[in-house]
């Protein structure tokens, strides 16, 4: 098929060949990352030279998690692209998930951005500056096929998982259910297989990516998907504006030359217009 797409061709080709992994427990770096200049294409301030640096939390397929020693998936290719405008690499840290509500990272000077398919809420922007919403997402019910369960109402009385500090927790508490938390959506996943609890709420491209594998498909079963009206937004420290303008600018461009509709295809699946595009005023 004939692309247009230039440039951005080869980081299809190669998703997060330059991207590297960074596990971070704590704030201590004083390392500016290698000589040089701070300052990127566009006057973009960066907290280490030569690479923008991205807080994530692994893992959380298919937006980001650990594939043959590299880490890989939605996020992180749209990542990619910015770092290229930059003229940069990145390289991805992972972090705990609750300071992506706080932005502790990317205060203390740790990270230039967070991605890690977090929701856009009013609390949330108390603390960072979103970027134009590039996903929308909703919740899903997936639960053990024996289980009885068909719908989020047959979740009464029964033990319900979520990820911890997310939204889908949050949706559940708001709908009177007490889930047990685990830290990861592997850990969740894995809460479900053993019979921990015998659903969970979590965000459906999460479970998309679940039921790709055989196994999992044949022991579970989505019983509702639930849109509460949920966008992902990339993060920034607050007042960060010109590296918020340029993700926004990657974002559009990569909307408009076919780049993102391809890396939607790769780690989601066949393209949805209006999911993959929501409106920027929403954010």
């Amino acid at each position: 098929m004939k692309t247009t797409l230039g440039r951005r061709t080869r980081i299809l080709a190669a998703t997060t060949a330059t991207a590297g992994l960074v596990f971070v427990a704590g704030c201590s770096s004083d390392d500016d990352g290698g000589s040089g200049s701070k300052t990127a294409a566009g006057g973009v301030e960066l907290v280490k030279a030569g690479q923008l640096t991205t807080c994530t939390h692994l893992p959380y397929p298919p937006f980001q998690s650990e594939i043959d020693g590299k880490v890989q998936g939605f996020d992180v290719a749209l990542v990619d692209l910015v770092a290229e405008d930059l003229g940069v690499k990145q390289e991805i840290l992972d972090t705990p998930f609750e300071n992506f509500k706080t932005g502790a990272f990317l205060n203390s000077g740790e990270c230039d951005l967070a991605a890690a398919g977090m929701t856009i809420t009013e609390e949330r922007k108390k603390n960072v500056d979103f970027s134009d919403p590039y996903f929308e997402a909703t919740q899903a019910v997936l639960a053990d096929k024996d289980a009885g369960i068909t719908s989020f109402a047959d979740l009464k009385g029964k033990k319900v998982g979520a990820q911890a500090q997310t939204t889908g927790e949050d949706y559940a508490k708001s709908q009177g259910l007490d889930p047990v938390s685990f830290e990861s959506s592997d850990a969740v996943l894995n809460g479900l297989r053993t019979g921990q609890v015998d659903a969970v709420v979590i965000d459906y491209p999460v479970v998309q990516g679940w039921l790709k594998d055989k196994a999992n498909a044949d022991a579970f079963v989505v019983a509702e998907q639930i849109n509460t009206g949920e966008q992902y937004g990339f993060t920034v420290k607050k007042g960060n504006a010109k590296l918020l303008a340029a993700i926004n600018k990657a974002l559009a461009e990569a909307k408009a030359d076919g780049t993102y509709k391809e890396i939607y295809e790769k780690w989601i699946g066949p393209y949805d217009e209006s999911a993959a595009s929501p409106s920027a005023s929403a954010s």
